[in-house]
Order: C-alpha cells, then structure tokens, then sequence
C-alpha cells in the first residue's frame, strides 16, 4: 500500500496522509462472520470509569477472525482481502473446500487465489499456519501461540513478524520485534509471512476530528490542572513538575517503572529482553 498526500487546502488537510487501499478487493464483509459490537465509553458493569480517554468513535461491526487456525489437513482459497476497523491490518476470507469460511490476518504477499492450509504436512508458504516444530529455522512468522489450542497471542499488528532462531528440547526460540529472545512450546502454531498493511505507521492523522472517529478522547495535561486533580497541577503561569519524575494522576511514577510482575511464570522463558 501507499501513502496518499493532500495539499493544505484547510487547516485539517495540512499534514494530513491516508492509505490508498490498492490491496482490499471487496468493500462489504461476509455477513456470517460479523457480529454486533457494542461501545464501553470506559466504563465497567458498574458504570465506573475505569479506562480515561474512551468515548464516541464511527459504528463498527466486530469481524470474527480465525487466531487458532485449527482446521487442519484442509485447504482453502483465498476469496478477498478486507479492511477490518478493529485493527490496523486487513483480514482476508477463506473459503474452504468443505464450505466453511473463516476470516484470517492477512500476511503480506498473499492474494486472491492464493491456496492455503494448516497442519504439520503444510508447505512452507506465506499463508500457511504450521506448528513451531515443523517451521524451519530461519523462518519468518507471525500470529504466534503462546499456548496450544488458545489462538494467537503474538505478531498480529500490521507490519509485525518474528524469526525462528532456533530449538531447544520441547521448545523453539523466536526473536519478537523488539528484540525479546523467548521460548515457546513446539506445539503452538504460527503462520508463514509478515503482517500486511506495513505502512500504516507512516500515516499522519492531520486533525483531531480523525482520532475521534477511532473513539478516542482528548487527553489533558496535568500541567494545566488543578493541585487537587493532578501532581503536576498547580503553580502561577507554566512550571515544572515539580518531582523527581513525572507521576501519574494517581501519584504513581508514569515513566522508567517497571510493570512486569517479577515472579510472573513465563519470566523462565524469555531468554534475552528487549533492546532498550
């Protein structure tokens, strides 16, 4: 895909960037595989807000998209590449041979036509989904399991992918994006290829009205609060923050904290962290 630019005919078109979608072949979805999908606002079931920033946003109907790529041993054909507004890749619809279809995440490359299957005796092609034990090393993959039968956990934003670098006993090593060294169960599967859509991170939005079409909110600066709303309100004119480091509006440090939990199970599996 390419990146469109506008001239600075208004204010709003000035920067501003979109997609030509030369890959998407059908513009309705296949009704089978869509579902209603229903808006928080960030709110929980008891109508507290829990998430900030939430709220309004374009209707969107919520696609039912294969992450266990657990029909094995039969083939199917690729019958159209979609745009989903659930995430930033597109998804494609199988039809396979037995008359089921299922939407998958679209790897690049892949197009109408395209036969593809999963199982341990599939080629390795893009489109493919096999078990980490039957990929060879070198391999680059993505829609990773991190546990078998549960559907991908890993690699399925648009542009991501990982690299098989190697097999240890039960368990084969990938390299994630961020440079994360990890080990995962030979028996969960991964599809052959990267995730489509690479250039999405290049588009500039250009106004705030784009966001909130994506039902994001405006975010406040503590800075411009109240004393009693935020640790960085507070103060004649524009000052500092006032701390040794930026907090959160709950007196928590926002930045350089670590979050993980230290005695967290999977701690055991990750060879090398990520780069910093």
């Amino acid at each position: 895909m390419a990146i469109k630019k506008y001239k600075p005919t208004t204010n709003g078109r000035r920067g501003m960037s979109t997609l030509v979608r030369n890959e998407i072949t059908a513009s309705t979805p296949e009704k089978s595989l869509v579902v209603s999908k229903s808006k928080t606002g960030g709110r929980n079931n008891q109508g507290r807000m829990t998430v900030r920033h939430i709220g309004g946003g374009a209707k969107q109907k919520y696609r039912l998209v294969d992450f266990k790529r657990n029909k094995t041993g039969v083939t199917g054909r690729i019958a159209s590449i979609e745009y989903d507004p659930n995430r930033n890749a597109n998804i494609a619809l199988v039809n396979y041979r037995d008359g089921e279809k299922r939407y998958i995440i679209a790897p690049k490359d892949l197009t109408v036509g395209t036969i593809i299957e999963s199982g341990p005796q599939a080629d390795i092609k893009v489109g493919n989904a096999l078990p980490l034990a039957s990929i060879p090393v070198g391999t680059v993959i993505h829609c990773i399991e991190l546990t078998p039968g549960k559907g991908a956990a890993l690699c399925r934003a648009a542009g991501t992918s990982a690299q098989i670098l190697g097999r240890e006993d039960k368990y084969v090593l990938i390299r994630l994006q961020s440079g994360e060294t990890r080990k995962v169960l030979g028996t969960c599967y991964a599809t052959i290829g990267t995730v489509g859509n690479e250039d999405y991170e290049l588009i500039d939005w250009g106004k705030a009205g784009r966001v909130r079409h994506l039902g994001v909110k405006p975010t406040n600066r503590g800075s411009v609060m109240n004393p009693n709303d935020h640790p960085h309100g507070g103060g004649e004119g524009r000052t500092p923050v006032g701390r040794k480091s930026p907090m959160t509006p709950w007196g928590k440090k926002a930045m350089g904290v670590k979050t993980r939990k230290s005695k967290k199970a999977s701690n055991k599996l990750i060879v090398s962290r990520k780069k910093k």
